[in-house]
């Protein structure tokens, strides 16, 4: 009864706090030893803030890629940096185009680079994805790399959808707001995305 009230109270004062808290669960014996040990961990709804998951990888945007490129080789044309299936676990997610027109989503471990999995996709875009980087001289990690001199790289992602085609990424700046910038396809000149911030006015 004891144990369970001590766990019960442990419980609702993390909840009203929304931190970390560690219950110690003693048994109702003579010796009052320590029976169970309970880790719990709270987040908000929506997981760690984007701070904080920037700031949890050590694997950068461009290193995630080279890693997803040499399990899975082809060209890659995006990289995220995400919660896995909604939970506090955070990875990169590179889509990877392959020679024979395949997709594949391969995850990547952002504390040491390790490739966790990859599945086969299907895409619909296959076709403009190669027009939109025929010519082009700029990869992915490239992209990445350019892009890392405004801050941490969350995302890159080709942008075929636009006035013109260059990529896209995401930064983010510690206690700073996300930004969005361009990458040119043939130059790799990194400018600010100045639709994405309109389109946030």
């Amino acid at each position: 009864m004891k144990r369970n009230i001590v766990i019960a109270a442990v419980t609702a004062a993390a909840l009203i706090g929304g931190g970390t808290a560690t219950a110690l669960a003693t048994t109702g014996d003579d010796q009052g030893s320590a029976r169970q040990a309970a880790n719990t961990r709270l987040s908000d709804d929506d997981g760690r803030d984007d701070d904080a998951r920037a700031a949890s990888a050590d694997v950068t945007a461009s290193e995630a890629i080279a890693s997803a490129l040499k399990h899975t080789p082809g060209t890659a044309v995006s990289a995220e940096l995400d919660d896995e299936d909604d939970s506090t676990e955070v990875i990169w997610k590179v889509d990877v185009l392959s020679g024979d027109n395949s997709w594949h989503s391969v995850r990547i471990d952002p504390s040491n680079g390790k490739v966790l999995g990859s599945h086969a996709d299907d895409e619909d875009d296959t076709a403009q994805v190669r027009a939109a980087l025929k010519g082009s001289s700029v990869t992915a990690e490239e992209a990445a790399k350019a892009a890392a001199g405004k801050g941490t790289v969350t995302s890159v992602d080709l942008d075929e959808d636009g006035k013109n085609d260059s990529w896209e990424a995401e930064t983010r700046k510690s206690g700073g707001a996300e930004q969005d910038w361009k990458i040119d396809l043939g130059t790799g000149k990194v400018t600010a995305d100045r639709d994405q911030d309109d389109d946030q006015d």
